[in-house]
């Protein structure tokens, strides 16, 4: 009978190596250093455009939207990744054993793509859910205008699933924003509506 191997399980301090000198990205998930995959002129148009429909409407309040390139670290399970676009509400909270990852995003948003769609809606989630600041996530998907909003209720284990299609307003009430869905594929330059 043949033994497997036992796998190999990295460390943050591992993970943060590799990141260090590395041209492609990686998440640190359940041990593993696994390469992120690049996305296409479409997600990244919408990751931008989630960026700019929102800094007008955070401005002179005291939470900051963020670009891909803000690492983030889920402490209850060790996740440790990159999301499309985010948004911090002060005071930014950074991981006390890499202080170059936020750990207390408010809202968190995934551009879907085929290779990433099943994780970021299952697994994925899962692990941002455990996020305790963290009171929405946001799926948009790039094939079809369409975006899906998990919002916690009062209890931290109490979230809502909400999907908004073209005429709809994506609320997001943990910081006082909303955008429509038509803009943000308008900003991207993607999916316009019919006139």
């Amino acid at each position: 009978m043949v033994q497997a191997l036992p796998r190999h399980r990295y460390t943050l301090r591992d993970y943060l190596d590799v990141e260090g000198v590395s041209v492609v990205r990686h998440e640190l998930i359940n041990g593993e250093i696994v390469a992120m995959a690049g996305g296409t002129p479409e997600h990244a148009a919408l990751a931008s455009a989630i960026s700019g429909l929102l800094a007008g409407q955070l401005k002179g309040k005291k939470c900051r939207s963020y670009s891909a390139d803000l690492r983030i670290r889920v402490a209850a399970t060790g996740l440790a990744t990159y999301a499309d676009a985010s948004v911090v509400c002060d005071p930014v909270e950074r991981d006390p054993a890499s202080p170059t990852h936020v750990t207390n995003p408010s809202v968190v948003f995934e551009v879907l793509s085929p290779a990433t769609e099943d994780y970021d809606r299952g697994e994925k989630r899962e692990h941002y859910q455990r996020i305790e600041a963290l009171r929405e996530y946001v799926l948009v998907a790039q094939d079809v205008p369409r975006v899906e909003l998990w919002s916690r209720g009062d209890l931290s284990s109490d979230w809502s699933h909400s999907v908004f299609e073209p005429g709809d307003q994506v609320p997001l009430n943990a910081i006082g924003c909303r955008f429509d869905v038509d803009d943000l594929y308008v900003a991207a330059g993607v999916h316009r509506p019919a006139s």
